[in-house]
């Protein structure tokens, strides 16, 4: 840091304690000339000697008590609180501006005596300022209004409503953190066009920018007493050359069209300070998506750097080094960094979207994208600095970040924070500084990590004219000639040729780091193949293009993971907010439990206008598709076994179903109206029900109700009960299919409900248990095996329950159930196994994954009657353990059919990540996996071989 230097024409600074008594002894002497009161005041030793300290650190405050001799015996108290509003007399305009200058003074000196007396810290001063601020504006325009009103009458809309001014500030009066001696940056705006109903009426622009124009006067004119608070319009639409108050729709329209990266880091701490509050909160709303990206924002760096830029150059122009707020190491760059890192992931982590510096950072360190430790360095260095800054502005009440260059303005400053001296103090601030120009440099400088190598990035650019495809063969790709031509096709396609001069820039150093990174992936052909794919999807979102750009660390996990995986690659050029994932630091970490995904899902719909149920299903199925693809992150590192990656795609499932009932319930509510006393449930089958659901499986539901028959339901357009409920299913499973731009959440299977395809799509409860007792197929016990609830009503779910549990505890002729049992899988296995002599088909080839359900499901119809701990568990794992406990599996087959359902699981979701399908070569593991699962047969007497020329 460069210190300011010695100014030689500067008094020299007398010694510490001559200063101290110097400044201590000439303000008592000018406050005890001001009034008998206030020279009685001064005989107590111990007001003396705080005077003398705050004397030390403010001119500006000895000067308003001097003015003001009633404000010390107020500051005496040992706690003293606010100093009284003045009341702005409506009968007497030309009192306002003193009356406001008056309490201005007083309460900012009240505000230094707190400070400098140890009172208050830096967080309540600067609090304290904004307080300040905003009753100074909401007195100020009470006033005007009022004023206006008498002469112009109030503005109303089309509809007659009357309305108000609505006063944004920004800036640090919007986050709630003003210094001491800051103006504030005001936004005029209001509700709708209108005009006044006076007797000289006024449209509502020029209405409301007339009484804009008074408000700012009244408080920032100088007068004989000062000024209130300086303004500064200059933030509006189009600054200075800008109409001084807008209506929201012009606003809209401005942001629409017009808006510029630094107004997102101005409009990110706007807040309705004044007026109609109220209003100006619900409009700030509608502007977070201009503010917030919907994905991760990486452009907002570009936006970034050119402020940076210009207020590099302003500062080396203007010898500012040393400024406070825009120097090196300065206060900008620590908000800048927080506000950076805000707008890149806020759109996707509402919890980042705070006003407030602090809290932001804080919020920052939590979500992983700040290192602690750099957390609370920096939230220190913010407190210094501000509190530094403060100080240099209380000395004398100036809008000034500048440190002093008076050498004895300089030894006050110091001394009056505790320092022996100013040198003292310019090592403090110095060690300050570079701690937060290496965090702010590191924010800005880690775009494109490692350079490409010169041969790809001069192959790439002489691409499609240019370039030789020994390069690809020397970097490491096998088909050389093959990936030049697709690199070829993809240079000279409509999408590259169409990108702007910036978009191509990014790209010109993306694609060789890209072909880099593949060359050394596993599968180069294939990564390229995938990647080329995905930057087409791209092309035209710059976000992403920046994403990969700034994070060599995304790019790097991007290409590893296409390499490992065609699912993957095909689910992040489909849906490129997935690209977010790979930079969330959650990734790596935890993954999240059940209660964690249902309430992303519920937020994810609550987050939504009610009267926009697209976008609700919308954001369900980002949600959906962000955690899924964290599962298959967590599978595809092999950080969690198979069965736990099943497990949480499960309850993924459920959380997303539960979602999905409450949207269609709303929606046939609205409809219909409620029906009196019914009960509706969704009861999960198959891979759903056991808890092993696979990527991209479908669900298999069962649709549940039960209502008196005659019940009619209460709305305009009533339905009986099965009608309503026949809805009500139809819904969720549209839903459910519906196609967004993020895709459709699942595919359903409705056929094994009671009579399968073509039954109604919903049975009431009583049907379904008559069904299962009377009609049911042995396969259909079978599946109840692993049915469950998975949502709806809670005693309906209960009910089903113990249909199950009597459905499957009934005795049975354990001969004709192996009978039905083995019937079944033999035709199955003749007309489903795909195995042949290279390959095993994982589900349903012999010692498969069907074979050991069917064993288990054997296991549990015959052995439940006699042991009810079978009747709980649905997924296979604990089934097994289930059977070992009644004695029917020996301890230690259970214990070799665990490990077999892992190597099988695991076989098969590797399968699924890479799009292929689960047949596989056969390998040691498979080979001792299909021979525990045969044991396991023959102990239990059954065969699954389908007899020599049979059609089983």
């Amino acid at each position: 840091m460069s210190l300011p230097p010695d100014d030689a024409s500067a008094t020299p600074s007398a010694s510490p304690a001559v200063l101290r008594e110097r400044i201590g002894a000439r303000a008592l002497a000018t406050l005890g000339a001001t009034s008998p009161q206030v020279e009685l005041l001064l005989e107590d030793p111990g007001l003396r000697e705080r005077i003398a300290r705050v004397a030390l650190a403010s001119d500006f405050a000895i000067e308003t008590l001097r003015r003001q001799p009633a404000l010390l015996a107020h500051l005496a108290a040992a706690d003293p609180g606010p100093w009284p509003e003045p009341e702005l007399d409506p009968a007497q305009p030309l009192a306002w501006p003193t009356l406001l200058r008056l309490y201005r003074t007083a309460e900012s000196t009240r505000l230094v005596w707190r400070d400098v007396l140890g009172l208050d810290d830096v967080d309540a001063t600067l609090a304290g300022s904004t307080r300040l601020a905003e009753s100074c504006l909401r007195l100020a325009l009470a006033a005007v209004e009022g004023e206006f009103e008498e002469r112009h009458g109030v503005v109303r809309d089309a509809d007659g409503r009357a309305q108000r001014l609505v006063v944004f500030g920004l800036g640090k009066l919007g986050g709630g953190e003003l210094n001491f001696s800051s103006d504030v940056d005001l936004v005029y705006a209001y509700p709708h066009d209108g005009e006044s109903d006076g007797r000289r009426a006024l449209a509502a622009e020029d209405y409301f920018a007339r009484l804009g124009q008074r408000l700012a006067k009244l408080l920032d004119e100088a007068t004989a007493d000062g000024f209130c608070h300086r303004v500064d319009l200059r933030l509006r639409p189009f600054g200075n050359a800008g109409r001084v108050a807008w209506s929201f729709a012009a606003m809209d329209q401005y942001f629409q069209r017009e808006g510029r990266d630094w107004e997102r880091y101005a409009w990110l701490k706007a807040r309705a300070v004044a007026g109609d509050t109220a209003a100006g909160e619900a409009w700030l709303e509608t502007l977070r998506p201009f503010v917030y990206r919907r994905y991760l924002d990486y452009t907002a760096l570009d936006g970034l750097r050119t402020m940076k830029a210009a207020i590099v150059a302003e500062v080396q122009r203007r010898d500012m080094a040393d400024d406070l707020k825009r120097g090196p190491g300065g206060i900008r760059e620590i908000e800048f960094l927080v506000q950076s890192l805000q707008l890149i992931r806020g759109g996707r982590e509402p919890e980042l979207r705070g006003r407030r510096l602090l809290p932001a950072l804080r919020a920052l360190v939590a979500a992983g994208q700040i290192a602690p430790d750099h957390g609370r360095d920096l939230e220190d260095a913010y407190r210094y600095l501000r509190r530094l800054e403060n100080r240099v502005q209380m000395l004398r009440d100036a809008q000034t970040h500048a440190l002093p260059a008076d050498a004895e303005d300089r030894s006050r400053v110091a001394l009056a924070l505790g320092y022996d001296d100013w040198d003292a103090l310019a090592r403090a601030l110095a060690r300050c500084r570079a701690q937060v120009s290496a965090e702010f440099d590191a924010l800005l400088v880690p775009r494109r990590g490692e350079a490409a190598p010169d041969a790809l990035e001069s192959y790439w650019r002489g691409l499609p004219e240019a370039g030789q495809a020994q390069v690809l063969a020397d970097a490491g790709f096998g088909d050389a000639e093959g990936a030049d031509a697709s690199l070829r096709d993809f240079a000279r396609g409509n999408g590259v040729r169409a990108l702007s001069d910036a978009a191509r820039k990014r790209l010109d150093r993306v694609v060789p780091a890209l072909l880099a990174a593949a060359a050394r992936s596993a599968q180069p052909e294939a990564a390229l193949r995938r990647l080329l794919g995905l930057l087409q999807a791209i092309l035209r979102r710059a976000s992403y293009l920046a994403l990969l750009d700034e994070q060599p660390s995304a790019l790097a996990r991007l290409v590893d993971v296409l390499a490992r995986s065609a699912l993957l690659a095909e689910r992040i050029a489909s849906y490129p907010l997935l690209l977010d994932e790979l930079l969330d630091a959650r990734v790596a970490g935890t993954m999240p439990d059940e209660a964690a995904m249902r309430a992303a899902c519920v937020a994810a719909v609550k987050a939504q206008d009610e009267g926009d149920p697209e976008a609700a299903l919308r954001a369900l199925n980002e949600v959906r598709q962000a955690l899924s693809f964290r599962i298959a992150l967590a599978a595809l590192d092999r950080r969690q076994p198979a069965e736990d990656s099943a497990r949480q795609l499960a309850a993924l499932a459920d959380a997303v179903v539960d979602e999905v009932l409450r949207m269609a319930e709303a929606e046939v509510l609205a409809a219909h109206g409620a029906l009196p006393g019914g009960r509706f449930a969704v009861i999960g089958y198959g891979s759903l029900g056991g808890r092993e659901l696979g990527f991209g499986s479908d669900l298999d539901l069962v649709f549940l109700y039960d209502a008196d028959p005659a019940a009619v339901s209460e709305g305009r357009r009533p339905l009986e009960a099965s009608r309503w409920y026949a809805r009500l299913a139809q819904k969720v499973v549209a839903l459910l299919g519906a196609v967004t731009s993020a895709g459709r959440l699942y595919e359903t299977d409705m056929r094994l409900r009671p009579d399968g395809g073509k039954s109604l799509l919903v049975s009431t409860l009583s049907s379904y248990e008559d069904y299962q007792r009377q009609r049911a197929w042995t396969w259909e016990h079978q599946a109840l095996v692993r049915a469950r609830p998975v949502a709806g009503d809670a005693s309906l779910r209960e009910a089903f329950e113990r249909v199950r549990a009597q459905t499957l505890g009934r005795h049975r002729d354990v001969p004709a159930l192996a009978g039905d049992v083995m019937h079944m899988r033999r035709r199955m296995r003749a007309e489903l196994d795909r195995s042949d002599a290279a390959r095993f088909d994982l589900k349903q080839g012999a010692g498969g994954l069907v074979d050991l359900e069917f064993l288990v499901q054997f296991g549990v119809l015959a052995q439940a009657s006699a042991h009810a701990g079978l009747l709980q568990p649905r997924d296979t794992p604990a089934l097994l353990d289930a059977l070992a406990a009644c004695g029917w599996l020996a301890p230690d087959i259970a214990r070799s059919l665990h490990a077999a359902h892992a190597v099988l699981l695991d076989v098969g979701l590797a399968c699924t990540l890479d799009r292929r399908p689960r047949l596989a070569a056969p390998t040691e593991a498979i080979a001792q996996a299909r021979a525990a699962v045969d044991e396991a047969l023959r102990a239990c007497g059954l065969d699954f071989e389908p007899a020599a020329g049979s059609d089983a």
